[in-house]
């Protein structure tokens, strides 16, 4: 059995932290997100996979021949953008008779894939999950374990089921040959699929609960708990770490190579810590916080459930339900607010358009190389882009686009491109 994951789209609503790098390579516990996919692959003993990149090759420059991760990897390129149906096309002349279709979030597809095998008869299989939001996602309609049809992000109410896509196929070679009878668009790989379910058996396979899905960036979230939660099941502490004896380190945690934690720093679990970190004096660090290689949190500062990429650096101040990218700087006494005054969701604009994330909280969500000067206030929802300056005492009430110097005075903004 082969496997395709395709990463090879723009991930353009994953912005800020999606920029010049697919969101597959964002890191958590260590590694990157389609690495830990990889490693599940292996855990259902599928050990050949294809993988469908851009034409920066940024996937293959980090992931290699696959043997890090006792797989067998091979490239190909999509040139443009063009859905999944061409990515897939793209991939044709590597793949045997049947092959598994894939995302790179799915870290734990190993829990599936041995039930997806097992329809052996027929031409496609789907995975399919109950959701609470389907004018997100390809609804289906069923005929017991059948699909009879797809319907993509239907308009609410018109909905054929509260079954969607999940994001897992097992498909054939016969899928092409549908394919190249349907016209070139962004879901001709969905319309593949309704074809295919007018003459043949395309069955799914219904599980309980929803995979990891990757649209935007607060997905990371769940993503990162449920990683924890099968991973980091008791403390493990690097031999090189030096851990005052003051600190209190409490609960499942992992703490990196020569990562120091100071005086009467406080880590609940579960966290994870990175390689060559710093935990500085009466800082606290708690529930599910994800802090990558080389990152600096200051003294007397407090992390709740929040994302750091590598080298980043914090001094004081509250980062609550936060996604910080590679090496952004921060001042001493920013705040990231994370709940509303009126404690109605959080919705953040995405493309112009506002997104209900169902989230009572959610805080700031901010590019690479970003730097946020002292006593910043950032409030619930914003996106800020990469390498983009917010000056001292700003508050930050709406999205800063990449690149940006954006200043507070007491009676104006000022927001221009550098």
């Amino acid at each position: 059995m082969q496997a395709v994951i395709l990463a090879a789209g723009e991930s353009s609503r994953f912005w800020p932290l999606s920029e010049n790098s697919h969101k597959g390579l964002f890191s958590l516990l260590g590694r990157p997100i389609i690495a830990h996919t990889l490693a599940a692959l292996r855990r259902a003993q599928i050990e050949e996979i294809v993988i469908v990149q851009s034409p920066d090759r940024a996937l293959e420059s980090a992931l290699g021949d696959g043997s890090r991760w006792g797989v067998k990897l091979s490239y190909v390129v999509q040139p443009e953008p063009r859905g999944m149906g061409d990515a897939l096309r793209c991939a044709q002349a590597l793949l045997r008779e049947r092959f598994l279709v894939l995302n790179p979030q799915h870290i734990n597809c190993d829990l599936v894939i041995p039930r997806l095998i097992e329809f052996d008869d027929a031409p496609a299989v789907l995975v399919g999950c109950p959701t609470e939001r389907p004018h997100e996602y390809g609804i289906l309609k069923l005929d017991g374990d059948r699909a009879v049809d797809l319907t993509e992000k239907p308009a609410p109410g018109t909905e054929p089921s509260r079954t969607r896509v999940a994001g897992i196929y097992l498909l054939s070679q016969s899928f092409f040959d549908f394919y190249r009878q349907t016209p070139e668009h962004p879901y001709a790989f969905e319309e593949t699929l309704r074809a295919m379910m007018r003459t043949h058996s395309v069955r799914v396979l219904q599980i309980d609960q929803e995979p990891p899905t990757l649209k935007y960036p607060w997905d990371l979230f769940p993503l990162v708990q449920l990683l924890m939660e099968r991973e980091i099941t008791e403390q493990k502490i690097a031999p090189t770490a030096q851990i005052h004896k003051s600190a209190l380190i409490e609960g499942p945690v992992w703490i990196g190579e020569h990562t120091r934690v100071l005086e009467h720093a406080v880590i609940k679990g579960p966290c994870y810590i990175g390689d060559r970190c710093v935990i500085g004096t009466g800082s606290l660090v708690r529930d599910c916080s994800n802090l990558e290689e080389g990152t600096v949190i200051g003294a007397h500062a407090e992390v709740a459930r929040s994302i750091f990429q590598k080298n980043c650096s914090t001094h004081s101040g509250y980062f609550g339900d936060s996604i910080f990218g590679e090496s952004v700087k921060i001042g001493a006494g920013t705040v990231t607010a994370n709940v509303r005054n009126d404690r109605r969701t959080i919705r953040p604009t995405v493309k112009g358009q506002r997104v209900e994330t169902g989230l009572y909280k959610l805080g700031a969500i901010v590019g690479r190389e970003t730097h946020i000067g002292i006593s910043a206030m950032l409030m619930p929802g914003v996106l800020i882009g990469p390498r983009c300056e917010i000056g001292p005492g700003t508050m930050v009430l709406q999205n800063v686009e990449s690149d940006t110097r954006y200043y507070a005075k007491p009676a104006q903004i000022i927001s221009q491109r550098k």
